[in-house]
């Protein structure tokens, strides 16, 4: 099997790892800098982000010469949350939101994770014959 074709056996779960770690870092460091003026809390686009990963957006290709949509899972651009109250220095981090996107994004990470896992148990008995 090519590297390709062991790739696209993966699918979205692969791609979903690597954004939800990402996605986990961004919402680690608000945690951090929750007490730092004029930060601005940051997150990504999740579904955006997948869907641009995956080549699955609205734009596809038709032709060979044309740009591909879909890039490397994890490059997406990092956006500004418009806080619900920011507070007076300026710092947008609202840790009750921060910590229950972190809690929810964690658990998603560790449901792609086992999933991926299954598939690449489910690969290797494939391999194996057995």
């Amino acid at each position: 099997m090519s590297v390709s074709g062991f790739r696209d056996q993966l699918g979205l779960h692969a791609e979903a790892l690597v954004l939800r770690e990402t996605r986990n870092n961004l919402l680690t460091s608000n945690i951090a800098n929750a007490a730092t003026p004029h930060y601005k809390a940051r997150d990504i686009d999740f579904g955006a982000e997948l869907a641009r990963a995956t080549g699955s957006g609205t734009l596809m290709t038709t032709e060979a010469r044309h740009i591909p949509v879909g890039g490397p899972a994890g490059t997406g651009q990092a956006l500004y949350r418009d806080p619900v109250s920011p507070s007076l220095d300026g710092n947008t981090v609202e840790m009750g939101v921060e910590q229950m996107e972190f809690a929810e994004n964690t658990l998603r990470y560790q449901t792609s994770l086992a999933l991926l896992n299954r598939r690449i148990s489910g690969l290797m008995t494939a391999i194996k014959g057995e």
